[in-house]
């Protein structure tokens, strides 16, 4: 009879193990407590952007807040080579996107990043000229046209980078009338109606609707841009800034950025 009682005992306790997981020993099963997607995510997380990732990282910010309660995606977009040097000089920021492996490369020399950075999309310039396309531009060759007038970025952020590379393959030597800091203050420059052409990103273009018109060029594909993106270093909220970038590279947030123009690696 005592035997009868201690084997039903010890078959309730092992049911109970298998129900709670909590007998410990070596299951295959993942606890609450050391998966790390149940970790609770508060605070902000902040993140520096190549410019030309403000629509799509915008959305994505807002999907991070609802995924995870409590939190709040703080972003600053800028030229990416202005962002790399506001890393190395100690701001604090949790995750760095660029528009090139050449400013990437220079945080990651100084020591900034935590593991590889991975490249998450990839970019390529276009014409973009006002609605209507009033100058009749037609191609990379109207660049050099003095008598229009033309907006580029300057040569040391990565739109400008690109811009001279396609130049270059073309041989043409264009005649700008003003270097922009970024690709954002570029476009600007044909929104407002200000040049007759400048040199963007495809996703620029994109974004910028009915108010500019795209025109496509042969030598692009020979100058396209990876954008990488890493967590930092002495990131102020390591957690969250791993989860952000995992959400860049999911699938939701692949569609996201694809959606907007970029092409995925």
């Amino acid at each position: 009879m005592h035997r009868s009682r201690r084997i039903a005992a010890v078959t309730l306790l092992v049911a109970l193990c298998v129900l709670t997981a909590g007998c410990g020993g070596s299951s295959g099963g993942t606890t609450a407590a050391s998966d790390p997607s149940s970790t609770k995510l508060t605070g902000t997380v902040t993140v520096l952007a190549a410019s030309s990732l403000s629509e799509s990282f915008t959305a994505l910010g807002k999907t991070f807040e609802v995924q995870h309660p409590g939190t709040k995606v703080q972003f600053s977009f800028a030229a990416s080579s202005e962002l790399a040097t506001q890393i190395t000089g100690g701001a604090p920021a949790d995750v760095f996107a660029s528009a090139s492996p050449a400013t990437m490369q220079q945080v990651s020399d100084d020591g900034d990043t935590t593991g590889t950075p991975k490249v998450f999309v990839r970019n390529t310039l276009e014409i973009a000229v006002p609605s209507g396309n009033p100058a009749g531009v037609t191609g990379l060759k109207d660049f050099a046209n003095k008598k229009l007038t033309i907006a580029l970025c300057a040569p040391e952020v990565p739109c400008g980078a690109a811009a001279a590379t396609v130049f270059k393959l073309a041989g043409i030597t264009p005649q700008p009338d003003t270097l922009e800091s970024d690709v954002k203050a570029t476009l600007a420059k044909v929104t407002l109606g200000e040049v007759d052409a400048a040199l963007v990103y495809k996703t620029d273009v994109k974004a910028a609707g009915s108010k500019v018109q795209g025109l496509d060029f042969p030598e692009s594909a020979q100058a396209i841009n990876d954008y990488p993106i890493v967590a930092l270093k002495n990131a102020p909220n390591p957690k969250a800034a791993a989860a952000f970038v995992a959400l860049v590279e999911s699938s939701q947030g692949q569609k996201v950025l694809s959606d907007a123009g970029f092409q995925l690696p």
